[in-house]
Parts: structure tokens; sequence; C-alpha cells
């Protein structure tokens, strides 16, 4: 369905300005008239490449369920709700897809039918998620619960983007200094301690030996960490069994392994507590779950938990049976089936892995930049030692 850009009034008369997709004219004007909107121009829309102009950031997300979370508590209906969040939105992709939601609800469908029409913005979870809101009549509560639930994961986002801009900043000095030493600077100094005549040390030899590998081989040393990262990609994707492995493979790195777990185990905890609180049954709630917690390892553990549920298999029995969950989450999972508070034994996991999640990172944060730092100066050292010892000591013949 093309899309088109509008100029259109609203009853009040105040300009609206957006894209919206429509068939032709007359279902252009039709579906802008649903959302209280007259149409006095539009043009087709031109279709852009740009990677940015067609994404929704969690942060539109967390902004978008906190004000319509806001709209609906005050009793605004969710149609004007709609029509408000799209005119507020900075995002022009975002706007189209609010106005197409708008013009859905305003056709008949339910919200969370709306938001389903638009898997690559709004997930199974949080359509899920809706839906009950919706049966139950706690939809501002659980718009609450979503802002709540995606700021938190877009923090973690950013702290661990955090986390690697430094490392990456320091990788990406120390491979530019080794490459302009080894390309140009060692080559140099080679051939003037060559017309020295002086015999050179073992460390200046394998530092030669170092440099010519990489003036003649430079392409191959920047491309072939560039082609294996490209080939596993290809066979990760296309290979279940492949992504099992590499799944496994994350999980079990000596430092990085144990936070990737942790964060796992928060975010099953806090979506599997927000789906508990919606109403969700539980075994649909852990089904869901498999698509939510990223990592094929822990997706099928959930799935043997599924199974030995349905089969009138314990809860916490279950859990610990799949043997990938810490003690404490069948702890607290018992807890919670003994107390009827499973809801708020799944957010105490939560907040535990969480707080100990930022606790980690900052602690490696700490850790890497001194060791960063230190294979640096070590890497240059070695370099400096190897190619100004023998111009020492030519220097200091000539002299004599």
């Amino acid at each position: 369905m093309p899309s088109f850009n509008y100029n259109a009034v609203d009853k009040l008369g105040r300009m609206a300005i957006g894209q919206i997709d429509a068939s032709n004219e007359a279902d252009l004007e039709i579906r802008l008239a649903r959302m209280g909107l007259d149409l006095i121009t539009f043009r087709p829309a031109k279709k852009s490449t740009s990677l940015m102009s067609s994404r929704v950031s969690n942060q539109d997300l967390v902004m978008f369920c906190f004000q319509l979370e806001q709209l609906t508590s005050a009793g605004v209906p969710l149609l004007e709700g709609l029509n408000d969040l799209r005119e507020s939105s900075d995002n022009l992709y975002f706007q189209k897809i609010i106005g197409a939601i708008s013009a859905e609800v305003e056709g008949g469908k339910m919200f969370s039918q709306a938001l389903a029409e638009h898997p690559q913005v709004f997930s199974e979870v949080f359509v899920s998620l809706i839906d009950a809101g919706e049966r139950t009549g706690q939809l501002p509560a659980v718009l609450n619960n979503l802002f709540e639930t995606i700021r938190w994961q877009d923090e973690l986002v950013s702290q661990t983007k955090k986390l690697l801009i430094y490392p990456a900043f320091v990788a990406t000095v120390v491979m530019g200094a080794v490459v302009f030493l080894m390309t140009y600077l060692v080559p140099q100094m080679v051939l003037f301690l060559r017309n020295m005549g002086q015999e050179l040390p073992l460390n200046t030899q394998i530092l030669i030996a170092i440099s010519n590998v990489f003036v003649a081989y430079w392409w191959l040393i920047i491309g072939l960490p560039i082609l294996i990262v490209v080939i596993l990609a290809a066979v990760i994707r296309s290979s279940p069994q492949a992504r099992y492995r590499f799944d496994m493979l994350k999980l079990n790195l000596p430092i990085t392994g144990t936070i990737l777990h942790k964060i796992i185990m928060a975010r099953f905890a806090r979506y599997f507590a927000l789906m508990y609180q919606t109403g969700i049954p539980i075994l649909e709630a852990i089904k869901i779950c498999e698509n939510i917690v990223g990592n094929r390892v822990v997706a099928d553990a959930l799935s043997r938990v599924h199974t030995q549920i349905n089969a009138g298999d314990a809860m916490s029995e279950s859990f610990r049976n799949a043997g990938l969950f810490p003690q404490l989450v069948v702890r607290m999972i018992k807890v919670g089936e003994s107390t009827g508070g499973l809801d708020k034994s799944l957010l105490n996991i939560s907040y535990f892995y969480d707080r100990d999640v930022n606790d980690s990172m900052q602690k490696m944060l700490k850790m890497i930049e001194p060791a960063l730092t230190i294979i640096l100066g070590l890497i240059l050292a070695f370099i400096m030692f190897s190619v100004l010892g023998p111009v020492y000591d030519s220097f200091s013949k000539l002299k004599i």
C-alpha cells in the first residue's frame, strides 16, 4: 500500500502534518476523517533508503507507553490519545505507524490487534500484554509496566554500549598505531640500520619479520577477520545447530558468560512477572518468554519447563530439572508458589540480577581501562625499544 505525506486540519483548526498508508486519495480522506482531520494537500511519500528513518527505538517506545498511560489514566479516549501521540512524535516513521494504528482502531479493531499489524515495531510480548490489559480493563497499568520494563531494557543496553565504547576505542587506536608503525616507520628504520651495517638483535629481527608480513599481506590481515565474522554470522543464521552452539559458547565464556546469563535471567524474570501480573496464563507466558530471552540454549530449557508443567509437575521442580536456572531463581519461584506472590518473587529476582549486572559491569569497566592501557604501553614499548635500541647503538659507535 502506498504512503502519502499530508497537510490537514483538525476540528479546532490546528494544522497536522504526517504520513499515512492509503490506497488512493479517497481512502486517504476517509482515514484522516476517522482521525478527526480534514485533508488539505497531499503528495506520494518517497521511499527512504535510510535505516534510521524506518526504525523505532526503545526510547520512542518508552515515551509512547508513558504518554499513552498518562492520557488513558486521565480519561482521554484511546483514539484521541493516539492522535495526540502521532502529532507529538519526532520520528516520522513512528508517526506513520501510529497513524495506521489509529485508523485501524477507528475502523473497529482492538488496540492489540492494530499493534499486531506492525510486528517490526511491537513485539509479541508487547501485543500479548496489551491484549491482556484490554481484556481485564487494566490497560493503563499494563502501559505503565511496559514503560518501566522497556526503560529498564534501554538502560541496560546503554550500559552495555558504555562498557564496550572504551575498549573499542582503545583497540582501534592500538591497531592504527601498530599498522602505521609496521608499514611506515619500521621499514624506514630498517633501511637506515642496514645501511649502517650493524648486526641486529633478536627482538629487532622479530619486529622486522612482523613488519614484512604487514607490508606484504596487509589486505589479508584486515580482510581475513572480517571474512571470518561474515561467514560465521551467515552459518549461525542459517543453521539452528550452529546457533545453539554459539549461544552455548557465549554462556560459557569466562567473565562475560556469567554476566550474560544474569542479564537473560533478569529479562526473563521481569517479563514473566509482567505477564503473570497482567493475567496471562503461566504456560502461555513461558512460551512467549522462549522468544524474548535471546538465547537458544535458555529457550530450549524453557521449552522443557513448559513440557513438564503441562504434564503436571510443580513449577519450581520443573525449573530445577531444566538444569540451566540458578538456585536463586528456583528458590524464589518456589517461594512464590507457596505464598501466591509469584510476580513479587520474580520481580525480586530481576532486581537482584539487575543490581548484580550493574556492579559486574562497573567492575569490568574499571579493570578494562588499565588493562588496555598496559597492553598498549607494552606494544609501543616493544616497537620503540626494538627500533631505537639499534639506532642508539649505532650513534654510540659513531661517537666513539
